[in-house]
């Protein structure tokens, strides 16, 4: 490590400028995987906070909620399963809102859960919706971006009906758009009788807290149903599979082109100092002597560079607007962190080769 210390010293300029690359390299992995888990978050983030393990959804959905429909009665046998504490029903439906008097119209989507049960959303501001009421909503506390407050009226296009925003959530998010929560009585006057029958009002899925042998079993007693994980839900919402699958091929890339540039970098540099690792070798230095201080200078780098990294991509962080959905976690951070510090190890190995590979009297050769 002396050695390393010594001609990074000696060279600032040119390690200042690997660890410029470095940071660049680094900086650009950070950010880009924070914006693919806002993103994510944003596109699905009800689904991923549910308190459940495993959905119930109508058979060949292709695991989309907004594809499903099952009648509520279906409800009664899933609880013989797994419970009446650990499933609940779930309507989901998108819509357009309007604040009353205005005519901005905000998208949103609308959750019809027991508001007793284990889906219902936990309040921030105002009060929760009650089980008897019609015309009352909890929303998501994104709506007041938008200008939406408490007690503001908000008109739903689909259905032409008014409700009464009494409470705000946080953190529920479903295909980018605001989820507003409401009771599955307001949820059944908002539905037409279907094919005349008093059949009670469809949902789009049944929730349920169980393990995977139960989910199974269910899947198997029920007809006409299919169970899926919430990640396989996750996956089913529009879009939310291709816009995480193109985030991802570019943090792989990235993380490619940072390994063939350090790996260029490093091994341009070990090309210009064979001379003084032969001289060194002549005087008894070891290859793995030399081999450490070649990882010590990568490691330092390295972990330098994502100091700095960190620190920028959490300062821009701060500053970025509420609405740009982002979202870099500790275990994130290291994660990446970790990764990098792998791949420039491995951008390395070609110059640890060439350094194995020394003739000292011929590089003492050269010099001479």
């Amino acid at each position: 490590m002396f050695l390393a210390l010594r001609e990074m010293k000696h060279a600032k300029l040119r390690y200042g400028l690997i660890g410029l690359i470095m940071v660049l390299i680094a900086w650009l992995v950070l950010f880009v995987s924070g914006l693919a888990a806002g993103l994510a978050s944003d596109n699905a983030a009800s689904i991923k906070h549910m308190n459940a393990t495993h959905l119930v959804l109508q058979e060949e959905s292709d695991h989309r909620l907004t594809r499903s429909a099952l009648e509520l009665s279906a409800l009664d046998e899933v609880q013989q399963a797994v419970g009446e504490a650990e499933s609940a029903a779930l309507g989901v439906r998108m819509s357009t809102l309007t604040k009353e008097g205005e005519t901005k119209k905000t998208d949103a989507t609308f959750f019809a859960v027991d508001v007793n049960g284990m889906l219902a959303p936990k309040i921030i501001e105002g009060s929760m919706i009650t089980d008897v009421t019609e015309t009352e909503v909890v929303a998501d506390a994104s709506l007041k971006e938008e200008g939406f407050r408490l007690g503001d009226t908000i008109h739903d296009q689909a259905t032409d009906l008014t409700y009464t925003i009494v409470g705000f959530t946080e953190g529920q998010s479903f295909s980018h758009s605001p989820v507003v929560f409401m009771n599955l009585k307001a949820w059944e006057q908002a539905q037409p009788k279907h094919g005349g029958a008093d059949v009670g009002p469809l949902v789009q899925a049944i929730a349920m807290n169980t393990d995977n042998d139960t989910a199974a079993k269910v899947s198997a007693e029920l007809e006409g149903v299919e169970v899926i994980t919430k990640a396989d839900a996750m996956q089913g919402i529009p879009g939310y599979k291709e816009e995480q699958g193109s985030l991802l091929m570019m943090i792989v890339f990235l993380f490619v082109i940072a390994a063939f540039v350090l790996a260029v970098f490093f091994y341009v540099i070990t090309i210009q100092k064979m001379n003084q690792f032969g001289v060194l070798k002549a005087i008894g230095a070891k290859t793995t002597y030399l081999a450490r201080n070649l990882i010590g200078q990568v490691l330092i780098l390295s972990l330098v560079s994502l100091f700095i990294s960190i620190a920028l991509t959490y300062g821009v962080a701060y500053m970025l607007p509420a609405s740009m959905p982002f979202d870099l976690s500790p275990m994130l951070t290291l994660g990446c962190s970790a990764l990098f510090l792998v791949v420039a190890l491995l951008g390395s190995l070609l110059s640890l080769y060439r350094v194995a590979k020394i003739d000292a009297i011929e590089a003492i050769g050269r010099a001479a």
